[in-house]
């Protein structure tokens, strides 16, 4: 397991749209564990393989459910292939960071709910229904795979003050 190079628009990698996932090898494999462990360094949310130079559909998010209990254990998710299946009606504007445009974020409108379909790392179907922060994340990160970056939907864009925290992906 290593620690990946982040890269930063304007690299051409982030606007293609990543190629589809159908060897479930070794390579995959290290590729996730590598993700992971760049997620954790960075340190962020959610990780798309085009952000590390690899133009294949594969998702990386770690979410803590209660942000107010530091103690609370964060839930790992791997999607590959992911699909949006069913979005709520409702959205809800939101401040998005993204690691690919640091410095930087941006005021983007999310549905408040989501249904993704894809497949775990091992290549079986699984099926999220997530909802609030986690449902932006998701949409957010299969973007990336689509070549769509956070200031593509952003009503905003802007450079924190000091000291102004700004989440990131």
């Amino acid at each position: 397991m290593a620690i990946r190079q982040i890269v930063f628009l304007p690299d051409p990698v982030l606007r293609r749209k990543a190629h589809k996932v159908t060897n479930f090898d070794s390579d995959l494999q290290v590729l996730i564990d590598d993700m992971v462990d760049t997620l954790r360094d960075a340190p962020g949310v959610g990780l798309a393989a085009p952000q590390v130079g690899v133009s294949q559909r594969v998702v990386v998010i770690e979410y803590q459910e209660d942000e107010e209990d530091d103690d609370s254990p964060k839930k790992l998710y791997v999607i590959v292939n992911p699909e949006i299946i069913q979005t709520s009606e409702e959205t809800e504007m939101g401040i998005e960071g993204c690691l690919s445009i640091p410095e930087l974020v941006g005021e983007v409108e999310r549905h408040l709910a989501i249904t993704v379909k894809a497949l775990n790392r091992r290549g079986q179907p699984v099926k999220y229904k997530v909802s609030g922060w986690l449902a932006r994340i998701f949409q957010h990160e299969i973007d990336h795979l689509d070549g769509v970056m956070y200031t593509d939907r952003a009503t905003r864009v802007w450079k924190p003050r000091e000291g102004e925290e700004a989440p990131v992906d």
